[in-house]
C-alpha cells in the first residue's frame, strides 16, 4: 500500500525531491524527525553551518523506582508500561517487585512510583504480604526527601476497593514522602484512566530544569513505527466452542463444564499457567427484570447493551452513588448519609437497588449508573504441545439464593447454560509469568488444586508429558464425593500409568462424618512434603484464595516446623523463603 504524501505540492522542491523526503520522512520515528527539527533549526541559526561547538556533556537520567504488587499480572504489567514512558522522557526507571523489594533500599529512592492491587478483602497480593507488613511496621525506614505517587488497582464489587492502594499512599506520606501526583483508585475498566494516570505522574516527577527546557513534545501514541518495547496485542478473538462437557455426575450438586475452544487462525503462544479471559453475556432473564423494573423495555439498542456491555450484577457503594447522583432520588441519598449502605449490599445486585430505590430511569442513567462488563479469567487446563490449536478451561457453575432472589454467576452460567458445541465466544490470553513450571525439567513439582483449581495442573502434567520432563509430579486434589465429583478422574490414572504423574493424593470432604480436604492430606504426608521440598521440588496451588490457600500454606509450615523441629517463626521463615525463590506459586481467586 502507498504512504500517504507528507509534503504538498506547493512545497519548494521538484517532484523527485519530494518523493526522497516523503520517504525519509514517512519512515522516520518521532525521535528522528524531533532531531532532524532541531537540527535544520540550529543550522539557520549558525547561518548554514552547523555551529563548530564542543558537544555538552549528557544529562544524566533521572532515577525513577517503580515498585508493583501485583496477583493477576496487571500492575505487573501497568509498572513496565511506567517504565516505557519514563525511558523516553530522560528517567532511569527500575521496576521492582514488591516480593524482591528490600524497603531498605526506599529512602535513596528519590522519585518512586507504586502500583498495587487489592486482593480478597482488603489483603495484598500474595507475593507482596511480607514486603507489605515490613513497610507497615514500625521498623520501615523515613522516606524523607522521596516524590511518590500511588495508582492503585481494586474491584467496586469489594467492600474494600484498593483498600492496598490507599493504605500505601498514607503510609509513604506518613514515614515523610511527598505526594507529586495524587493517588487514582482504578475498578476492572483500568486501562484508559491508568495511561492518564501515568503521564500525569510522570509530569509531575520530572526534574524542575526538564520542564523549563525548550524541547520538543513527541506524540509518541501516534507513531507507526516498530517499537522492540510495543506490547503484542490482546484484542480478543472469537473462538468456537468444540467440545462442552459437564465433569460431575448427574447426582452431583456442582456443575463443571470442560470446554474445548478452538481457533480458527491458530492458538496464541499460551504457556502452562496462563489463563484465558471470557468475555460473557448476562443472563438475559435478569436483563428482562431490569428493563420491566425501569420501564424500558421497548429499548431495543439499551437490552443489547445490558446484555453484552454493560455490568448489570456488580453492586458496590459507588454504584449506589452515582444512582442517587444521577437520579436525585432523596431516599437513596438518605441512605448513603446513614452509612448502614456497605452492610446492606452484601448479596445484592443492581437490581435490588433499582426495586428499593423506584426512580424515572433513562439508558443514560442506567450507562452512568454501571461499569462496563469486565471479562473473567479462567485458568488454562491444557498445553498446546498436546492439544494443537485449543485451549481448554474448567468452569464450575455458580447458582445461589439471597435476599429471596437465585443469582448465577456472569461467566459461569453462560457457559454452563447458554453455549453448546458450536457456539462462538470471545476470548483473550492473560498471561501470568509469576505460575510457570521449573525451567529444569529435571525439577520436580507438587501441585495443589482442589476443585476447578486443579484447571492449571492438567496443563502442567501434559506439557510434562509432551516435553518428556523427568522430574516427578505430585498431585493433591479434593471435592466432595469421590464417586460424582472426581475431575478427570481417567486422565489422573493415565498419566499415572504413563509416569507424567508420580503421585496423587485426593480428599473428598462429604465422603466420611468428618471433613477432609487437601490441607489434611498435607499434614499426613508431611515428610515425605518436606523431603521433596528439601531435595528442591516445587510448589503449587490453586484455587480459593480466602479459606482454602491459607490453611495449604499453614499445613506447609507446619510440615517444617514438625519434620524439621523448628519453631513457628522459623517455620514460616523457610516457607517465605520459598516464595522469595519462586518456589511456592499460587494462583488464586
Amino acid at each position: 500500500m502507498a504512504r500517504n504524501a507528507l509534503l504538498p505540492r506547493t512545497a519548494p522542491f521538484g517532484e523527485t525531491e519530494r518523493a526522497s523526503l516523503d520517504a525519509v520522512l514517512g519512515a522516520a520515528t518521532p525521535i528522528q524527525r524531533a532531531w532532524l527539527a532541531g537540527f535544520l533549526a540550529g543550522l539557520d541559526a549558525a547561518g548554514g553551518q552547523p555551529a563548530a561547538q564542543p558537544a555538552a556533556p549528557p544529562k544524566a537520567s533521572e532515577p525513577l523506582t517503580i515498585i508493583f504488587a501485583s496477583e493477576s499480572g496487571n500492575c505487573e504489567t501497568l509498572a513496565g508500561n511506567v517504565a516505557k514512558l519514563a525511558k523516553k522522557q530522560g528517567f532511569k526507571p527500575k521496576v521492582v517487585d514488591f516480593a524482591d523489594l528490600d524497603i531498605a533500599t526506599l529512602p535513596k529512592a528519590g522519585k518512586l512510583v507504586a502500583i498495587a492491587a487489592t486482593w480478597g478483602e482488603g489483603e495484598p497480593p500474595a507475593r507482596a504480604v511480607e514486603t507489605y507488613n515490613a513497610l507497615m511496621s514500625d521498623a520501615a525506614p523515613r522516606l524523607d526527601g522521596v516524590e511518590f505517587g500511588v495508582l492503585a488497582l481494586g474491584d467496586t464489587s469489594y467492600v474494600e476497593f484498593c483498600a492496598i492502594g490507599k493504605a500505601l499512599d498514607a503510609r509513604f506520606e506518613a514515614l515523610g514522602g511527598k505526594r507529586a501526583h495524587d493517588r487514582a483508585d482504578l475498578d476492572l475498566d483500568f486501562d484508559k484512566p491508568a495511561a492518564e494516570w501515568i503521564k500525569g505522574a510522570l509530569k509531575a516527577l520530572a526534574p524542575a530544569e526538564v520542564a523549563s527546557d525548550n524541547v520538543v513534545a513527541i506524540d509518541f501514541a501516534r507513531s507507526n513505527s516498530h517499537d522492540e518495547d510495543e506490547e503484542v496485542s490482546r484484542d480478543p478473538v472469537v473462538v468456537e466452542v468444540i467440545e462442552h462437557v459437564n465433569l460431575n455426575s448427574s447426582r452431583s450438586k456442582k456443575e463443571t463444564i470442560h470446554l474445548a475452544l478452538e481457533f480458527a487462525d491458530g492458538a496464541p503462544a499460551y504457556e502452562p499457567g496462563d489463563s484465558l479471559e471470557i468475555y460473557p453475556e448476562n443472563d438475559p432473564q435478569l436483563v428482562e427484570e431490569i428493563l420491566k423494573a425501569t420501564g424500558l423495555t421497548g429499548d431495543e439498542a439499551l437490552r443489547r447493551a445490558l446484555l453484552s456491555e454493560r455490568d448489570i450484577t456488580t453492586l458496590s457503594a459507588a454504584t449506589v452513588d452515582r444512582f442517587a447522583k444521577a437520579t436525585g432520588h432523596a431516599d437513596a441519598q438518605k441512605f448513603i448519609e446513614s452509612g448502614e449502605v456497605k452492610a446492606w449490599l452484601e448479596g445484592r445486585h443492581l437490581i435490588d437497588l433499582i426495586e428499593a430505590y423506584p426512580a424515572a430511569l433513562t439508558a443514560e442513567h442506567l450507562n452512568t449508573i454501571t461499569r462496563p462488563l469486565p471479562p473473567r479469567a479462567y485458568s488454562i487446563a491444557s498445553s498446546r504441545k498436546e492439544v494443537g490449536d485449543e485451549v481448554h478451561l474448567v468452569v464450575a457453575a455458580v447458582r445461589y439464593e439471597t435476599h429471596g432472589r437465585a443469582r448465577t454467576g456472569v461467566a459461569s452460567t453462560h457457559v454452563a447454560d447458554r453455549i453448546a458445541n458450536g457456539s462462538k465466544l470471545r476470548v483473550r490470553v492473560k498471561p501470568n509469568k509469576h505460575f510457570r513450571l521449573p525451567s529444569d525439567p529435571a525439577t520436580d513439582i507438587i501441585m495443589v488444586g482442589p476443585g476447578t483449581g486443579v484447571a492449571p495442573f492438567r496443563a502442567f502434567v501434559q506439557e510434562r508429558r509432551a516435553t518428556e520432563a523427568s522430574g516427578r509430579s505430585w498431585l493433591f486434589f479434593g471435592d466432595q464425593h469421590f464417586t460424582h465429583d472426581f475431575l478427570y478422574q481417567l486422565e489422573w490414572q493415565e498419566a499415572l500409568e504413563d509416569g507424567s504423574l508420580s503421585k496423587i493424593d485426593v480428599a473428598f470432604s462429604r465422603d466420611q462424618p468428618e471433613k477432609i480436604y487437601v490441607q489434611d492430606r498435607i499434614d499426613q504426608h508431611a515428610g515425605e512434603l518436606v523431603e521433596w521440598l528439601d531435595g528442591g521440588a516445587s510448589f503449587y496451588v490453586c484455587g480459593d484464595a480466602k479459606n482454602m490457600a491459607k490453611d495449604v500454606r499453614a499445613a506447609v509450615v507446619r510440615a517444617f516446623s514438625k519434620q524439621k523441629g523448628l519453631s513457628d517463626a522459623d517455620a514460616e521463615a523457610h516457607v517465605a523463603g520459598l516464595e522469595r525463590a519462586r518456589r511456592y506459586q499460587q494462583d488464586v481467586y
